[in-house]
């Protein structure tokens, strides 16, 4: 206890011996400073006053002694705590020394022990958060992956040809049918731009992508047309434009659906009303100028209103005629009509039609024939259409061949393909080369022969789809320019048919 009180007599001494020798070290200073001032102020005055050395060292030095006053009490205290440690612990000095220092290196231990093991306790708990993030992204990536699996399966079972391009127009996904179209390898050729896959002749696509995405348009949709193998299509193309986060044009995803059959329909319908307004209309402009003439009494005599009646007798059948070949073609088209098929000769049905297309034939000085009957020539087919048939190819036959001339009717059994082969061959004007293909079209009539006879379009048109749309046959024909020509059909035999049905 003597010594600990000794300690602390001695610190506060050393505080005043150290505080005392600064004052006079200071006021020393001072001092010297004072009187050096006013000897030099007498000899410059008006100059600033230099520093004297001799009281700026004594300044100095007062100022050192506290601050080292300063540390060494601190140093003092320090040793007065740990001889108050030792006092109150009965063991020896220096065991009491040993057990101080133990006993701090513990505490610092403890203390560096918690706060590690606090940190490696949020360390873990990081940790955990981590993985439970990896895991979350692991998940989010995975669902991606099967959601852009999807995608492209969707995208390449889609008929339509489907192209998606990014901002720089490079390609990103594309199906078969794209690949098809423009004729590159849609699985390998992600990432080329779409200007090096597309041929020049087909730039326009390229073009119509571009300025779509320049537009920044939900979907803007064009006409484009294609030339290919399989010739010239139209492509109703529809571009949509794909945004990112921000609202920015990020890609473009671009549909092509081939319409050129729908093309065609619509254009064979807007032929097929204007043939029929043109066919209906020359009839009733003829029955009703006669019909105004009688009304007007400008058939004075009997023979003169005979005559006006029969114009109009025979453009009323005429117009039932044409009625009733478009109500056919387009009952036969829709899958309308009522077929009731036997067996039958063709033989007896061509007898039959030559007896009522002779008196026609007789008017126009021709002369028409038939052949035999053959032993075995039954079909299995409806009798009324193949009938209509056979009249229609007899008296288009009389129609375009001059006076004079002659058709022929005849049948040839084919008994290795199981058919039979009805042709109608005449002397008349024939049909130039490039326009035979078309004579069965729909409405269509040979452009020199227009004038040789009047006509519809529709006859030989109906005749090929009985014998080829409900009878599963075949129509051909033949011919040369001056020399005449030769239709005709095939048919299946009935045992054949029926065969197939049982």
């Amino acid at each position: 206890m003597a010594g600990i009180v000794v300690l602390r007599f001695g610190r506060n001494l050393y505080v005043v011996v150290t505080l005392a020798v600064a004052c006079s070290l200071l006021v020393a200073g001072l001092a010297a400073w004072r009187d050096s001032g006013a000897e030099d102020a007498r000899r410059a005055v008006g100059y600033m006053q230099r520093i004297p050395v001799v009281p700026a060292c004594c300044v100095v030095m007062a100022v050192g002694v506290i601050l080292l006053g300063w540390h060494l009490l601190r140093l003092a205290g320090t040793i007065t705590s740990v001889a108050e440690l030792i006092e109150d612990d009965p063991a020896d000095d220096a065991g009491s020394v040993g057990k101080f220092v133990a006993a701090l290196r513990m505490t610092k231990t403890d203390e560096l022990r918690n706060a590690v093991r606090e940190r490696l306790r949020g360390n873990a708990a990081d940790t955990d958060e981590y993985e439970a993030n990896i895991k979350d992204l692991q998940l989010q990536v995975q669902l991606s992956r099967k959601r852009e699996q999807n995608t492209e399966a969707i995208i390449y079972s889609i008929r339509d040809a489907v192209i998606v391009v990014d901002e720089l127009d490079r390609l990103l996904m594309a199906n078969e049918a794209a690949g098809q179209l423009f004729n590159f390898d849609f699985r390998n050729s992600q990432r080329k731009n779409l200007n090096e896959l597309i041929d020049a002749d087909k730039s326009e696509f390229a073009n119509f992508v571009s300025r779509s995405k320049q537009s920044k348009g939900r979907a803007t949709r064009q006409e484009i047309e294609f030339t290919g193998d399989q010739g010239r299509g139209t492509f109703d193309c529809i571009v949509s434009c794909v945004y990112d986060q921000s609202r920015q044009v990020c890609g473009a995803v671009a549909v092509l659906h081939d319409i050129t059959r729908e093309k065609e329909i619509s254009q064979m319908k807007n032929d097929f009303v204007g043939h029929v307004s043109h066919e209906l209309k020359t009839p009733l402009a003829s029955i009703t100028a006669y019909s105004e003439m009688l009304v007007d009494g400008e058939a004075d005599d009997e023979e003169t209103r005979k005559e006006f009646y029969s114009v109009i007798q025979s453009q009323a059948k005429r117009l039932n005629r044409l009625i009733e070949d478009i109500l056919n073609t387009s009952r036969i088209e829709s899958g309308l009509v009522k077929i009731n098929k036997e067996p039958i000769s063709l033989t007896i049905l061509i007898e039959e039609q030559l007896r009522m297309i002779k008196s026609y034939a007789e008017e126009k000085n021709i002369k028409v024939t038939g052949q035999k009957p053959i032993v075995f020539d039954q079909v299995h087919v409806d009798r009324d259409m193949i009938s209509q048939v056979i009249i229609n190819l007899l008296s288009n036959a009389v129609k375009y061949t001059p006076s004079g001339g002659k058709v022929r009717i005849e049948t040839e059994v084919d008994e290795v393909a199981s058919l039979v082969r009805v042709s109608v061959a005449d002397t008349g004007v024939g049909i130039p080369e490039d326009e035979i293909e078309h004579v069965f079209d729909k409405f269509y009539r040979v452009g020199v022969n227009k004038k040789q006879a009047k006509g519809t379009g529709l006859g030989l048109n109906l005749v090929k789809q009985i014998v080829e749309t409900l009878h599963d046959g075949r129509v051909f024909v033949t011919s040369c320019v001056g020399k005449g020509s030769t239709f005709g059909f095939e048919l299946p035999f009935a045992r054949r048919e029926a065969a197939s049905v049982a």
